[in-house]
């Protein structure tokens, strides 16, 4: 089995420190915080800087690269559609809410950008968890029905892309003769979400079930509910998994980086941010907030809660909370124990995204390649 491995687009910014990024986090949390943070270290998300790390994860064999959605973030639409010229074969891997746009429009815009950029694009779906973010846009839909509103907009969406288009009449969508301008691949569509209205659409119209980074035993039981959904609908599935790394060389290089990571973040930051985190709805952010109890330690290793699985990211960040942190042979171990249980693609990222894209590809993958894993 090989492994397939995107890197991340970090359009609310970059640091050397963490940075936060939340549908409702403060602004200053989002940029970094902290007094050391603040002075030149924090890289706004201009595009030379985006060009630079999708160039980078092109240039040291990433398979795409995630770009988010969320006001925190640069529309990932607009980003991605202008990194297309500054890349050849990089995938992207476009975050989207259902409920924002019409299936129908989106099927025009994932046709186009297929044809003008090779079936370069993925769709990552999003059916969003924070009430603020989605009255934000004006989505008064509750969480259980926005799953239930994704599966419909995933049918009009596949559909529009045949020769017959797609006639739907269902509880949120009526249209008629849904089509695009004329038929193209269909992008693999991503979805992540660990309540149980997740499992059903996942079965019927998901290509990858996503999991944010939790202890192998949890993930396995991740991977097992949604095989079996998948399984009663005569489907297969694939398995993906969202995660941070910090590699070096040696185990203590990337724990003196955790450490100090965690010495950067401001008290106060970490109390703002899970205090926001807080009012979240979605089960996975639940999880994440459980792994590290919301509360700064002095030591990195006290928020390891598997060996080489760290929880400090989730302290100021949304999402995904989880770093794979040691050695290159430790993190190599670590993805290992994951494949074994059937992931098959790793969507990682990195502070800062540049640099840590090439601790990973430098160190991890010719570990990964001698095993057999990585082509």
């Amino acid at each position: 089995m090989s492994l397939s491995f995107h890197w991340f687009l970090p359009t609310t910014g970059d640091s050397r420190s963490l940075v936060g990024g939340g549908h409702s986090l403060p602004a200053d949390v989002a940029r970094g915080g902290g007094p050391e943070n603040t002075a030149g270290r924090y890289r706004e998300p201009d595009l030379d800087y985006l060009v630079d790390v999708a160039r980078t994860a092109e240039r040291l064999g990433f398979e795409g690269v995630l770009t988010p959605t969320g006001t925190p973030c640069e529309d990932a639409w607009v980003v991605t559609s202008a990194l297309l010229a500054h890349t050849e074969r990089l995938k992207f891997m476009v975050a989207l809410r259902p409920g924002l746009i019409s299936p129908t429009l989106l099927a025009q815009m994932s046709s186009t950008f297929q044809r003008i950029s090779g079936d370069r694009l993925l769709l990552n779906v999003v059916v969003g968890g924070d009430p603020s973010e989605q009255l934000r846009f004006g989505d008064q839909v509750t969480k259980d029905d926005r799953y239930h509103r994704a599966e419909e907009f995933l049918e009009v969406f596949r559909a529009a892309f045949t020769d017959a288009g797609s006639t739907y009449s269902g509880d949120y969508y009526d249209v008629q003769d849904a089509r695009t301008r004329k038929p193209g691949t269909v992008p693999p569509i991503y979805l992540g979400g660990s309540s149980a209205a997740a499992g059903p659409v996942t079965a019927r119209q998901v290509d990858t079930y996503l999991t944010w980074g939790e202890a192998p035993e949890a993930v396995a039981e991740k991977i097992a509910w949604i095989r079996k959904l998948a399984d009663d609908e005569g489907r297969q599935v694939r398995f993906g998994i969202r995660l941070h790394t910090i590699s070096r060389d040696t185990s203590e290089e990337a724990w003196a980086v955790a450490d100090r990571m965690l010495t950067e973040l401001d008290p106060a930051d970490v109390a703002k941010a899970q205090q926001a985190l807080a009012g979240s709805e979605s089960e996975g952010q639940r999880r994440m907030r459980e792994l590290h109890g919301g509360v700064a330690p002095t030591d990195a290793r006290s928020l390891e809660v598997h060996p080489g699985l760290w929880a400090g990211v989730g302290l100021v960040r949304s999402g995904a909370g989880t770093a794979l942190v040691g050695s290159h042979g430790e993190v190599a171990d670590l993805i290992g124990e994951y494949a074994d249980l059937g992931i098959e693609e790793f969507v990682l990222s990195g502070y800062p995204h540049v640099e840590e894209a090439y601790w990973f590809a430098e160190g991890v993958r010719p570990i990964l390649a001698a095993r057999g894993l990585v082509d």
